[in-house]
């Protein structure tokens, strides 16, 4: 069987698939399947992706497409214009790495252990892949575990070359000290089966131009591993790993501060109260009804008079909502935003503290307190259970 893919990505679809080589990451939706030993071939890599230009593609990087590498075409220089330079010329580092492309990262490795039934459970169980193809007497391995069958373990890997090791020591040495994993293609040639004996060549592939990414600059480097089982081949994987110095972090900036609230001359009062730990009700001088928040005149029968009690702490959760999402500078989800019934009988909105966020519930008591959130502000908020 042939097919590659990208690791992560899935397999490509539409395409005939073996079997076998329907794994948790590489089944193939709506594809034909034919018998393990059936050969097919398969390919899908990051060219294929919509918008860009396989290498392979009718007139990609072809001398006879039209405008190719002709002087006349817009924003083009002939290779052989005034002051044009090969990367290698502007990069020195480069001119030394690519010295390693074609050079052994590892020579007659073996894999510590050999195909075998409980890993192939082990990997089917994590990708949650029932195939029958997997299991039973005449079971073959997902053919996306190749990788996984030369993997060197928490022990690591104690066949790699000298030349692999100058490599990246060559990379430490500039400043390019981080790595992070990117992508991966594998092709498999033949079902892998209990029992076989794994065995692996691995070679320096390429080495990118020094490219710049969110993460940081630095060099794709891509090994290809030549996977065999009894001495034939079974499959190749390509690994490419970016070596990179990281991107300089923006300055850290001061901690954010909540919004402040807008006082006016119709609540000047309630923000006068809570400056002295006292929550103030307005009361209608007219009609005696309490009312939160503070407004110019009564709801209920218009007298624009009134003074103010203070409320004695007590209260109810009415309602809730925690919040998660989205986050606002100053706050830090999830938390729970309350509509609280005081024992005077009007409602305001506070958080509830003092309680996990997913333990507030509707009827909870709950009692007045005070949260200074910066050297400015401080605000009224409810605690869960009565005051002793």
């Amino acid at each position: 069987m042939s097919a590659t893919e990208r690791a992560g990505a899935g397999a490509t679809e539409g395409a005939a698939v073996s079997a076998p080589e329907r794994s948790g990451a590489g089944a193939t939706e709506g594809a034909a399947v034919s018998a393990p030993e059936a050969p097919v071939r398969s390919r899908t890599k990051v060219s294929d992706a919509p918008g860009t230009n396989p290498p392979d593609a009718p007139g990609a990087n072809s001398p006879d497409a039209p405008g190719a590498n002709s002087p006349d075409a817009p924003g083009t220089k002939p290779p052989d214009a005034p002051g044009a330079k090969p990367p290698e010329a502007s990069d020195p580092l480069h001119r030394r790495l690519v010295a390693f492309q074609g050079l052994a990262a590892a020579t007659a490795g073996t894999g510590k252990d050999p195909v075998n039934l409980p890993m192939i459970r082990h990997w089917c169980e994590a990708m949650g892949d029932a195939h029958p193809a997997y299991r039973g007497p005449d079971a073959v391995a997902p053919p996306t575990m190749l990788q996984a069958w030369t993997m060197g373990g928490l022990s690591g890997h104690t066949d790699r070359s000298s030349a692999y090791e100058e490599l990246f020591a060559l990379l430490d040495g500039a400043g390019y000290t981080s790595v992070v994993a990117t992508d991966c293609e594998q092709e498999y040639l033949r079902p892998l089966r209990p029992g076989d004996e794994i065995g692996f060549d691995t070679v320096i592939e390429s080495v990118s131009e020094r490219k710049t990414t969110k993460l940081g600059t630095g060099y794709f480097v891509t090994t290809r591993t030549d996977v065999r089982a009894g001495g034939a081949l079974a499959g190749t994987h390509r690994f490419r790993i970016l070596k990179y110095a990281p991107a300089a972090r923006p300055p850290r900036q001061p901690p954010a501060r909540r919004p402040r609230p807008v006082i006016n001359r119709d609540n000047a009062g309630f923000w006068e109260g809570v400056a002295g730990h006292r929550l103030l009700i307005q009361r209608c001088g007219g009609c005696a009804s309490l009312r939160l928040p503070w407004l110019p005149g009564c709801a209920d029968c218009g007298s624009r008079e009134w003074d103010a009690v203070e409320a004695g702490g007590e209260g109810t959760v009415f309602s809730y909502v925690v919040m998660h999402h989205p986050s606002f500078p100053a706050f830090d989800p999830p938390y729970a935003v309350a509509l609280i019934e005081l024992a005077e009988g009007v409602r305001m909105i506070s958080n509830v503290v003092g309680v996990p966020y997913d333990e507030v519930r509707i009827g909870m008591p709950v009692r007045l307190g005070f949260l200074r959130v910066d050297e400015d502000l401080e605000l009224p908020v409810f605690r869960a259970g009565r005051e002793d």
